[in-house]
């Protein structure tokens, strides 16, 4: 079998997450890796053992021993890598959010639109296994028609406190379960009301955050954002959602709390779910996403799981809600 050769560009923590498990993935191979620090850069290459390093993510494009690249940069640095990426001719995996705002948006969908190569943005939660089963049962029609959705996406501070230098925890997070609940019903936004608030002035990003959309089909859907959890919570991520219809719910609780490990330092219920490594070797939600982007590209087949305009459009909908937030009043759409 022929390997999928690979470049990441950028090496924060997620950046390394995309390098291991992309590593632990039998079709692909890490050839390349970009950052512009260069201590982080060695750390990574050595460390990963990672044959092309660069510090310009131009120079990886223009290496054309690599089939396809990961964009892991800040969301405000996701414009002109994803175009210049789609350029090249490679393959684009770009995380989540697709871009800072919806005008970006159009511009990387009408560069997707006129690539032939796989385009896909990380929407990782569409491959998380409990998610999915709920979208099969939706389809199925065993839910009915579906009335109400509510989702919670909570952190502690301490996880949070870098994040709310670059992003709102309801851009942050919410695009994640909005995403989820418009994927479920197949609606579209009418208007949103939000509140967001800001426990930590210092900080220039608000990090509590809901907003409550009506949508098309009658639905009402509620997404919670608080990135200031105490510092002692047992949750790496209290996620949780419902999905109510005519005739039956969901009930997903993806909180870890599956999972409990009680230490001196008192009970915790560690993520299992997303990323967890097992007899060392990565398994989770994002290595399911990789999986079938590296297949889809394998293939031939266009991403179709997620699209370019469920992307947009969800990051369209969360920049409405904090337009909400500060205008304080209903947004029409």
């Amino acid at each position: 079998m022929k390997r999928i050769r690979c470049g990441v560009i950028g090496l924060g923590w997620f950046g390394e997450h995309h390098v291991d498990t992309l590593n632990h993935l039998p079709q692909a191979e890490v050839a390349a890796v970009c950052t512009r620090r260069k201590e982080r850069l060695k750390e990574i290459g050595d460390g990963y053992n990672v044959p092309k390093r660069y510090t310009d993510y131009q120079e990886l494009l223009a290496d054309k021993d690599i089939d396809m690249v990961t964009i892991v940069t800040h969301v405000k640095d996701h414009l002109k890598p994803a175009l210049d990426a789609l350029a090249s001719g490679k393959h684009v995996f770009l995380e989540k959010p697709m871009a800072d705002n919806v005008e970006e948006c159009d511009r990387i969908l009408e560069a997707a639109e006129r690539s032939d190569a796989c385009f896909m943005v990380g929407h990782v939660c569409r491959f998380g296994t409990d998610y999915a089963l709920a979208k099969e049962e939706i389809d199925a029609g065993n839910l009915g028609t579906i009335i109400s959705m509510h989702a919670r996406r909570n952190l502690a501070g301490w996880i949070t406190e870098s994040h709310l230098h670059k992003l709102s925890a309801l851009f942050g997070d919410g695009v994640h379960d909005l995403d989820l609940m418009l994927w479920y019903t197949g609606a579209k936004p009418v208007s949103v009301y939000a509140q967001t608030r800001n426990s930590r002035p210092e900080l220039p990003f608000d990090d509590i955050g809901w907003a409550m959309y009506s949508l098309d089909n009658g639905a009402i859907a509620v997404i919670e954002n608080i990135w200031c959890l105490p510092d002692n919570v047992p949750f790496a991520i209290d996620a949780r959602m419902e999905v109510i219809g005519t005739e039956g719910t969901v009930y997903i609780d993806n909180s870890g709390s599956n999972y409990t490990v009680i230490k001196k330092g008192g009970v915790q219920y560690p993520q299992s779910t997303y990323w967890p490594k097992v007899h060392g070797i990565r398994r989770g939600y994002l290595k399911e996403e990789f999986d079938y982007f590296l297949r889809c590209i394998a293939h031939g087949k266009k991403p179709e799981v997620i699209t370019p305009k469920e992307s947009r459009d969800v990051v369209h909908a969360v920049r409405m809600a904090e337009r909400s937030a500060r205008e304080n009043k209903v947004i029409t759409f």
